[in-house]
């Protein structure tokens, strides 16, 4: 049919013109955006090996059970993980850069050099997560949505959550170490019983804030406003 067009196109034939360029539509496959699900998944990482770059960059696994899976080093750029469950999920140095990670559950996580550029955790629950790798290797979160999310217990020395958003956010009882918080909108966000000993608090909104407990005080010279 695509032949035909051409011929029809060339030889200015309006009517067959139309009647072929719906017909070529009609017999397209439709494309499919339907999430991946957990069995879908799984059966692709036995699949791979274990030392093979795994691409899942612009992926949609909205709603998906992915929980206490090894997903360590996977691309999911871009990718849609909204409401997923990645509890107890190894993601360890996974590239999360601008993917969506809103309503999600990822409690007690690894997230180990984690890179979340950019990405949106809006509500997400990230409670007694480990970002703290001994190695020195730090997440970044910069410049992430994280509003309104619970990440009360985590382990998070040396982690970079420059100009990250962190409205209305639970950090409760949170290890902040060394932690870059410059330009970070901390708007009633709860720090209670947070070790903030070291972090750069420079620029940051702290507008409403809770600070009760500190583990260690709070210098002045960690925080221009």
């Amino acid at each position: 049919m695509l032949g035909v067009l051409e011929e029809a196109r060339f030889f200015g034939i309006d009517s067959l013109i139309e009647h072929l360029e719906v017909a070529i539509k009609n017999s397209q496959p439709p494309e499919d955006h339907s999430p991946i699900s957990r069995k879908e998944f799984v059966r692709f990482l036995l699949a791979t090996p274990t030392k093979s770059e795994l691409r899942c960059q612009g992926l949609n696994f909205s709603g998906a059970d992915l929980s206490r899976l090894d997903l360590r080093y996977i691309n999911f750029k871009m990718a849609n993980l909204s409401r997923c469950n990645l509890a107890h999920a190894n993601l360890c140095c996974a590239n999360l850069e601008r993917a969506d990670l809103s309503g999600s559950v990822l409690d007690c996580a690894n997230l180990q050099g984690v890179k979340m550029l950019c990405s949106n955790a809006e509500g997400a629950s990230l409670k007694l997560c480990n970002f703290e790798d001994p190695s020195g290797l730090k997440a970044n979160l910069e410049g992430a949505n994280l509003k309104g999310v619970d990440m009360e217990g985590s382990q998070m020395t040396g982690i970079n959550l420059r100009v990250a958003t962190l409205k209305n956010a639970k950090l409760k009882n949170c290890n902040l170490r060394g932690a870059t918080l410059a330009g970070t909108d901390l708007e009633n966000c709860d720090l209670s019983g947070c070790d903030l000993q070291e972090a750069n608090l420079r620029g940051s909104n702290v507008k409403g804030a809770i600070f009760e407990e500190m583990l260690t005080p709070l210098h002045m010279s960690q925080s221009v406003r």
